[in-house]
């Protein structure tokens, strides 16, 4: 679709200062100067998997997905945003002539208010999602960044009794990346993991909740899925290149492929299992061919309704990698910012990748969202000795309202970050900022 100009500011441009809202929980977010440039994918892979595919953006502009605020420098901020979850536009701001002119790819509203940025955004998160209320979530631990895809169930039993023994107080177990066969293929085990069903029972046989990871979307090329029911994959769609394989797309239009979605959730909280983190969501809003004929956020918005419809609706569904805006009303947990790493800076300098400082970042600029659209997931908590500034990230942490969840092998922590991890391991605050 093409760009077309909605609105104009007049005055100084070079005084003023730009909001862009990013496609997906990775994507940056931020605030910046008319002289700033903003972060932008340092590949075409990682357009793909942390950006907006379909629109790139050109140089010389500024471009929010679904969400821009202009700051004009009077102290008013003029705020562009999609009608709601279901179509969410680009929206873009160049410099002509003088004038900032606004463009989008879609229908938008506009926004006018008074009382500075901060303001402007928890209003607008509110009237977008309507008034929702949201529990408390409990703290828990999660296997990634301290085994990555080599955990074993054994990891998750020692961590149990460690957390049981320090008084760490995490109430949820998530197994994350690693249990799996293949990508796609998430009820057949690894083999060097073990059993899972030994694990669940470790974790609900103690008390606690079990949690697992998918990424429910995706199909690896090296799947049983994707070998035996190419009938029951997007035509056309190509996910980026992960886990040394290129990744396809499951279509969830497909009969057959959303009667196996709904199995698969329905299996896992047969065994126990009450948290699904749902990881690379931004697949499911990809474009291609469907079986059915409706548009990529329809199709992705009912890929998680039949992810509910399998686990039941006492489940929490945590997204991970999603497109934001059509998310809303889906998930009760939400990552806001790219996944954390025990390094500061991005290996590749693209803040969308895995570090500290485009977790803080992007993080900090979408506390807003937290207790209007879902529980706010700033990633985990990671402080054994290794990891770079974990006084700043622990900081971080105790700033957000969101989720609190420890991943780092609990013996490798010493006595700073131990204690650190017991004092930051509470349940969410439940009231919006």
């Amino acid at each position: 679709m093409s760009f077309i100009d909605v609105g104009e500011i007049r005055g100084r441009p070079h005084e003023a200062r730009v909001f862009e809202h990013g496609w997906q929980s990775w994507s940056p977010t931020g605030r910046y100067r008319w002289t700033d440039t903003p972060p932008r994918p340092a590949d075409g892979t990682i357009q793909i998997l942390a950006y907006r595919p379909e629109t790139p953006v050109p140089p010389g502009v500024f471009q929010g997905e679904g969400l821009l605020a202009i700051e004009p420098g009077d102290g008013s901020v003029e705020l562009w945003s999609a009608p709601g979850p279901l179509e969410v536009p680009s929206i873009r701001v160049r410099e002509e002539r003088g004038r900032l002119v606004v463009s989008a790819d879609g229908p938008v509203r506009h926004h006018r208010a008074e009382h500075g940025l901060d303001q402007a955004l928890r209003d607008w998160a509110a009237e977008l999602a309507g008034p929702r209320t949201f529990p408390a979530v409990p703290p828990m631990w999660c296997t990634w960044y301290g085994y990555w895809d080599q955990v074993t169930d054994a990891d998750v039993i020692d961590n149990l009794e460690l957390s049981r023994r320090h008084g760490l107080g995490a109430d949820m177990f998530l197994i994350d990346d690693g249990y799996e066969a293949e990508i796609g293929d998430w009820l057949e085990p690894r083999p060097g993991f073990g059993s899972l069903r030994r694990a669940v029972d470790a974790v609900t046989g103690a008390g606690r909740r079990a949690g697992i990871w998918t990424a429910p979307f995706l199909v690896g090329r090296r799947s049983r899925i994707f070998d035996e029911h190419p009938d029951w994959l997007v035509g056309g769609a190509y996910a980026g290149h992960m886990w040394d394989q290129d990744l396809a797309v499951l279509d969830v239009t497909h009969p057959d492929a959303a009667a196996y979605l709904i199995e698969v959730f329905g299996t896992f909280a047969a065994m126990g299992i009450g948290h699904f983190k749902l990881d690379y969501l931004y697949a499911g809003a990809l474009a291609g061919r469907r079986h059915e004929d409706i548009g990529p956020i329809a199709a992705y918005r009912r890929g998680l309704e039949l992810i509910r419809r399998g686990t039941g609706p006492g489940a929490t569904l945590h997204g991970c990698g999603a497109p934001m805006l059509p998310s809303i009303g889906l998930v009760d947990v939400m990552r806001v910012s790219p996944d954390i790493a025990p390094t500061l800076h991005p290996k590749s300098g693209d803040i969308s990748q895995p570090s500290q400082l485009g977790a803080r970042l992007t993080g900090a600029a979408r506390e807003f969202l937290h207790a209007r659209w879902w529980v706010n997931d700033p990633d985990c908590i990671i402080l054994r000795p290794e990891v770079e500034a974990r006084q700043e990230w622990a900081a971080h942490i105790e700033r957000t309202g969101g989720l609190r969840g420890s991943s780092d092998p609990i013996a490798a922590l010493d006595a700073w970050g131990l204690e650190t991890t017991r004092r930051l391991m509470v349940p969410t605050a439940t009231e919006p900022s």
